[in-house]
């Protein structure tokens, strides 16, 4: 009775499978190893941090809109740069200038539909050392910035601490396979093959505050928040492989 070519297939497939393996592991009374996969995370202070910040502004009509959102925007910027912030340090992020959608305005009175025909949008992002993070968004929000807040900390050297999160997790490695080792009343031998790979990661937010609809700029006397710098992480996964005698 002939083989069905859907079986035929799944046979060969798992041949190859199974010889795509043998060709990376060959295990042998002249080869003998033992592989271990294992995974660990470096931590170091953060020293820099991503500030987003951004407005929205409101006019009867478009033009008025955007009369107050460029206004506004120009006000922010201003204010960043006179703090010391870099040009090449803030990048924009998004821009509009669109029709108040009805499903938006539920809460608002009737005399602030009718004054909020129009908004507009604008963001940024603010790239500065960790110990800046609380000011630049203290400047932004008393200059205009009503909806702002999120905060994405990093490292500035990320290789360095990739490379600290692989070293432990080859350490790790190392002791898992010396315990494996010892089960099988062998000796450790040296390491012959190890593959790192890092896991994708997103940004690490410590914050992310609510749209702020202040009306006008907060008060020059109020002090920034206190924000506090946490610890970044970085992940490896390892294999490596070890022979044993």
């Amino acid at each position: 009775m002939p083989i069905p070519m859907k079986q035929v297939v799944a046979i060969f497939l798992a041949v190859v499978a199974i010889t795509a393996h043998a060709q990376q592991i060959v295990v042998s009374k002249d080869n003998r190893t033992i592989a271990v996969t294992t995974s660990a995370d470096a931590h170091a202070p953060a020293d820099t941090v991503t500030v987003q910040i951004g407005f929205v502004a409101y006019g009867v009509d478009q033009d008025s809109a955007y009369a107050q959102g460029s206004k506004t925007s120009n006000a922010i910027t201003a204010a960043l740069k006179a703090a010391g912030i870099p040009e090449d340090a803030i990048q924009s992020e998004s821009q509009s200038i669109t029709p108040v959608q009805q499903y938006t305005n539920q809460d608002w009175t009737p005399a602030e539909k009718a004054e909020r025909k129009f908004q507009v949008q604008q963001s940024w992002s603010v790239k500065t050392a960790a110990a800046n993070g609380a000011k630049v968004l203290d400047v932004a929000v008393k200059a205009g910035a009503n909806q702002s807040g999120q905060m994405t900390w990093g490292v500035a050297d990320q290789d360095a601490l990739q490379a600290k999160a692989a070293k432990l997790a080859l350490d790790r490695a190392r002791q898992i396979a010396q315990q494996m080792a010892t089960g099988l009343s062998a000796t450790l031998g040296p390491l012959v093959y190890a593959s790192n790979e890092a896991p994708a990661r997103g940004p690490q937010p410590l914050m992310r505050a609510e749209s702020m609809m202040a009306a006008a700029p907060a008060p020059k006397a109020v002090e920034p928040l206190n924000v506090s710098a946490p610890k970044v992480t970085a992940s490896a996964t390892v294999y490596a492989v070890f022979s044993i005698q």
